[in-house]
């Protein structure tokens, strides 16, 4: 199991395209991805989850990986919240 915490670097946050862009990067993996903000884990690869966080440029969440291709999957999604898009 991996587990990050990482800061949004995003400007516009986890909004609807990134959100998106996220769950699609997330369903490429087998393993399973849990995304927590403040306390609250939801599945990384429902688009509904992932929004219902309502998590902001500089908003921090915890990943968990589990999985077969864990390392790669954190690794991808972590690349992809740093990223000042």
């Amino acid at each position: 199991m991996i587990k990050k915490k990482v800061s949004i670097q995003l400007t516009q946050g986890l909004q609807a395209l990134h959100a998106a862009k996220f769950v699609q990067k997330a369903s490429f993996f087998y393993s399973e991805i849990l995304v927590i903000k403040a306390g609250r884990s939801v599945n990384g690869k429902s688009i509904m989850g992932v929004m219902s966080l309502a998590a902001r440029g500089g908003s921090e969440l915890t990943l968990l990986v589990t999985g077969k291709d864990e390392q790669e999957a954190g690794l991808a999604l972590e690349e992809f919240l740093l990223n000042k898009e």
